[in-house]
């Protein structure tokens, strides 16, 4: 992944990773070595608050994270996430964040993110992001629209 910032007037000048950062409520993360660090280490608790703080609706947290039940668990406890879980959060932040970078804001990366498309068999990107394999897709294409080469 690339230190992208975007060239948008309108939107704010923060790097990919500071909006990763944002989103997951955790500091520093700079690289993709933070973010595996993050994963291994396992993000806190909060992190899913954080998400749901940034944009994301509860449901689709539960539903690409941890279900609400694991959730309340894991608060009530003061446990950490697990790996795998991390790892979900860690995928959702990305790629949210990267949203948010390509087209400037939030808003415009919102709508994109939650509206079907042909390419994904009529499938929201956000959906796509229940398998690494699918958000790779996701990214794929945000890239292609950045470059210019996909609608």
């Amino acid at each position: 992944m690339t230190q992208l910032t975007t060239s948008s007037p309108q939107a704010e000048e923060q790097s990919l990773y500071e909006r990763i950062e944002i989103k997951l409520g955790v500091e520093p993360v700079r690289s993709d070595s933070d973010l595996a660090l993050l994963v291994e280490q396992r993000l806190p608790i909060q992190s899913v608050v954080s998400l749901t703080q940034q944009g994301l609706t509860e449901q689709e947290v539960y539903a690409l994270v941890l279900p609400r039940r694991t959730f309340t668990h894991r608060k009530t406890n003061h446990q950490p996430l697990t790996r795998e879980e991390s790892d979900k959060a860690v995928r959702l932040a990305r790629i949210a964040a990267l949203a948010e970078v390509i087209f400037g804001n939030k808003e415009k990366a919102s709508r994109w993110l939650r509206k079907a498309k042909r390419r994904f068999a009529a499938r929201t990107p956000l959906a796509m992001l229940t398998t690494e394999a699918g958000a790779r897709l996701v990214e794929e294409m945000l890239y292609q629209i950045d470059a210019g080469m996909a609608a």
